[in-house]
Formats: structure tokens, C-alpha cells, sequence
């Protein structure tokens, strides 16, 4: 076993170095030994089996149950070397096979509505503490968009809602529908700062009990109003729809059910934008540790995959961003703000939950540094000169924005 062991980790790693520690005390390094090899230690030889049958599903609930440990560095170090080499290939034939079926499978997945309410309280009602221990101070639980380097979370999270209203050429009184609205704070934002009468439908009763509660700041309380419904259920006609880290849960088979909704309840004049995570490359499976564990029913888009079903429901795509990177520093950030506040978390939930979270943690952020993964953001509307003829509009309400945000604070 040891042996065949060893040639499985030299196979999977030829580029940077990870040391390995087996149950015997004994060590060797895999790679081609550049840089300072992460110290891996194995405690028994049940985790080199379980790496062999499945070790994308494996390697992570290892970790969880502290079977797999890291002695020098980071599961962060860690699964930066493994992602950097798997996307150059070189994976043995059985884990190309699992990740073939399990796309297919994947594929083939529909989320019911009774389906979709249990797959979002998996993950976002598990207390709203948590999030606050490492999102900004609005809760922007998605991408944020770093227009300099530097950039705090807080500010680059608040040039994320800039960049998305200016997108949707908002006019005040605009009927908005923000389908997954999280704990509201995008659309506060939007009547706030737009004037616009935002109505957020979320499945989440941990976040609609946090939004309705925490203060508006709004002239008119009635200007937003937070629903529990699904997407499907809404029947009102909007001038504009937004839709920010929700997609991701909808699931390929309902990507036709997704935009024929939006067409149907979208203005004629109207727009629409979409903010999901997607993939640069070709369609591929989603982390099966990922879904047991993290994200039940999640599927990442490709263009591909999503451009038909908007072209099917009559919507025009009007302007498409590939934010790259972004979301990386965004994951590097929330890392560095749990493992901060790492000892209020073990005392919220245990131990275990806490080496979930890191792991959870550190493989997105790898994801979108070596998996290329990005975030798209698609305008869409129903007639072709609903949209400006050039992007200049962006910069110039963005300006507007903040001289409103400036004169508030």
C-alpha cells in the first residue's frame, strides 16, 4: 500500500513540493522540490485508502477530522500545489472517471422548490454569527470588486454595489427585484442611493430575520420590502432585476425556467443583471466535498451552458464583465478574518466545524487563482436600445455614486 501510495502522490504532484509524514513516522517529498514543502502528516493507514478511492472527496473530510494535518504551513499551501497541478493533467485515469460521471450526473441535477429552501438552509442558516466573524460590515456574502490592489474588503465590497447599480441605469422609483438578496444590504443600497423601490426574495430565514431587522437609513421604510419566496413564485412586473451569488444554486436544468421567469417579469424597457461565479474553461464537475458539505446543489456555469437558455427566453445580452481574480482576494480576506476570529467560531459550533470552514476557505480561493474559475456579469434586457451604445455610463454613475455615498457618511 505505501508503495503504490507514494507513486499516486508523485504522479499527482510534479510541480512545487509537498512532504508527506506516514503513520510510522517515516517521510518523503513528492514534486519537483522547489520552494518550502508544506509538511503533510497522515495518522493512519486507513487515510492512504481513502485518498486512493476518492481523493477529491477524501482528502477534505480527512482534513475535517484531523486524520490529515498540516505540521509546516497551510491546507492553504497545500491545496495551492494540488490545484496547480491538477489543472495540468497527469491525474490518474479512475479520478478522471469520477470527474466525467460525476458532471454528468451533475448535470441531470433539479432543484425543486422544496429541494432549493433545504439547500440554501444547509449552508446560510446556520447562524448568522458566523458571517459576521469575517464578511465586511454590510454582509456582502459575493465577489467584491477591487478597483485598486489595496483596496480594503469593506471598500472594494462597496464598489461591488456601485459597479452593479450603475450597470442596472437605475431611475428613481424603479421597481427592483433583488432575487437573493442575502442580509439586504444591496438592496438598501439601491434605494438609498438610487431612489429605486427594491423588493429582495431570499430562501433564507436566518438572513430575512437579520435584513428586516438591522436599521434602514431610508427616508421611506416602504421603499424595500424582504420576501421568503422562490423566483419562481414571483408574479409582479419589475424595471429592473438583479441577481447577485444566487445562480449558482439555480442548477442547470433550470437555467430555461430561470430566464423565461426574468423575461416574463422584466419591463420591456427594462434590465436585468446577473452576478454569478462561473468557469473560464470548459463545463466541469463541482467539488463533490463541495456539495456533501458546503454547497448541496450548487453547479458552476460556463457561458456556454448559460448564453443558449438567455437566448431561448427572448432576453438580449447587452454587456458581459469577467471579473478575474477578484474573488480570490475576496477569499483572502474572509481566510485571513475566520482564522482571526477562529477561537469565537470553535466556541460557536467545535473543532471540527472549524477545519471544515478553513478548508472550505482555502479550496475556493484556490479555485479561482488555478481552476479558473471567474464571476460573470451579464446585462441582459428585452429590446436592443435599452442599454447605452458605449460602457461609458458605468464610470460616469459610478462617479455620481460615490459623491452621494461621500455626502451621506
Amino acid at each position: 500500500m505505501s508503495t503504490f501510495f507514494r507513486k499516486f502522490a508523485s504522479q499527482l504532484i510534479r510541480v512545487g513540493s509537498i512532504e508527506i509524514e506516514e503513520p510510522n513516522g517515516s517521510r518523503f517529498v513528492v514534486g519537483d522540490g522547489a520552494g518550502t514543502a508544506p509538511l503533510v502528516k497522515i495518522a493512519d493507514e486507513g487515510v492512504k485508502t481513502a485518498l486512493l478511492r476518492d481523493p477529491e472527496m477524501a482528502f477534505g473530510e480527512l482534513f475535517m477530522d484531523g486524520r490529515i494535518d498540516v505540521l509546516r504551513g497551510s491546507i492553504y499551501d497545500v491545496l495551492a500545489i494540488v490545484s496547480s497541478n491538477m489543472v495540468r493533467g497527469g491525474a490518474p485515469r479512475w479520478v478522471e472517471f469520477l470527474q466525467k460521471s460525476r458532471l454528468a450526473i451533475q448535470r441531470w441535477m433539479q432543484n425543486t422548490m422544496q429541494r432549493a429552501a433545504a439547500n440554501v438552509a444547509h449552508h446560510y442558516d446556520i447562524g448568522n454569527a458566523l458571517y459576521g466573524l469575517f464578511l465586511d460590515a454590510d454582509r456582502q456574502y459575493s465577489c467584491a470588486y477591487f478597483e485598486t490592489p489595496e483596496a480594503s474588503l469593506d471598500a472594494a465590497q462597496a464598489a461591488k454595489r456601485r459597479h452593479i447599480a450603475a450597470k442596472l441605469l437605475l431611475r428613481p422609483g424603479d421597481r427592483v427585484l433583488d432575487i437573493g438578496c442575502g442580509w439586504g444590504g444591496l438592496a438598501l443600497y439601491l434605494s438609498k442611493f438610487c431612489g429605486a423601490r427594491v423588493t429582495g426574495i431570499t430562501l433564507s430565514r436566518e438572513q430575512l430575520d437579520f435584513a428586516k431587522q438591522r436599521p434602514t437609513g431610508l427616508k421611506d421604510p416602504l421603499a424595500v420590502e424582504l420576501r421568503y419566496q422562490d423566483y419562481r413564485e414571483v408574479a409582479e412586473s419589475y424595471d429592473r432585476i438583479v441577481s447577485v451569488g444566487m445562480f449558482e444554486h439555480v442548477g442547470l436544468r433550470a437555467y430555461d425556467a430561470f430566464f423565461q421567469k426574468l423575461a416574463s417579469i422584466l419591463a420591456d424597457d427594462g434590465v436585468a443583471l446577473l452576478h454569478t461565479i462561473g468557469r473560464a474553461g470548459p463545463p466541469s464537475p463541482v467539488s463533490p466535498w463541495v456539495l456533501k458539505h458546503i454547497f448541496p446543489g450548487g453547479y458552476i456555469p460556463t457561458l456556454s451552458e448559460m448564453t443558449p437558455a438567455i437566448e431561448r427566453a427572448g432576453l438580449i445580452v447587452t454587456d458581459i464583465e469577467v471579473l478575474r481574480l477578484h474573488y480570490a482576494k475576496t477569499l483572502e480576506h474572509w481566510r485571513a478574518r475566520f482564522l482571526a476570529h477562529r477561537e469565537q467560531a470553535k466556541a460557536l459550533y467545535d473543532e471540527r466545524f472549524c477545519r471544515m470552514w478553513e478548508f472550505y476557505l482555502a479550496l475556493a480561493q484556490c479555485s479561482f487563482e488555478y481552476e479558473n474559475q471567474v464571476v460573470f456579469q451579464i446585462q441582459m434586457t428585452k429590446r436592443i436600445g435599452a442599454a447605452p451604445l458605449t460602457r461609458d455610463y458605468i464610470a460616469a454613475h459610478e462617479k455620481e455614486l460615490r459623491g452621494k455615498e461621500s455626502a451621506a457618511s
